[in-house]
């Protein structure tokens, strides 16, 4: 079974970056396409990022040219660096073996203004 860990969200000023981790257990991430996603309270979730099997790095429209995708073999883990952060990207964000349906319990972002 598939357990992800999301860690490294906080609070941090507009402008500012954080560096989310997500250690997989269960699944090899460099042979897996992960993603990132995010989610609100009561709000749609929304895909953030992807990187796959290959090593492609994708993004959404919302994120690209501030966020960066990547992975780490050894620690089997995928980062989502996030640079000049906005006051709408605070939620909680997830990641995902897009083959699977398990999910962490994410990490919450929150970007003062």
């Amino acid at each position: 079974q598939v357990q992800l860990v999301e860690s490294g969200g906080g609070l941090v000023q507009a402008g500012g970056s954080l560096r989310l981790s997500c250690i997989v257990s269960g699944a090899i991430v460099s042979r897996e396409t992960m993603y990132w996603y995010r989610q609100a309270p009561g709000k749609q979730r929304e895909w953030v990022a992807g990187i796959t099997a290959s090593g492609t790095p994708i993004y959404g429209d919302s994120v690209k040219g501030r966020f960066t995708i990547s992975r780490e073999h050894a620690k089997n883990t995928v980062y989502l660096q996030m640079n000049s952060l906005k006051p709408e990207d605070t939620t909680v964000y997830y990641c995902k073996v897009l083959a699977t349906s398990s999910w962490g319990q994410g990490t919450p972002v929150a970007v003062s203004s």
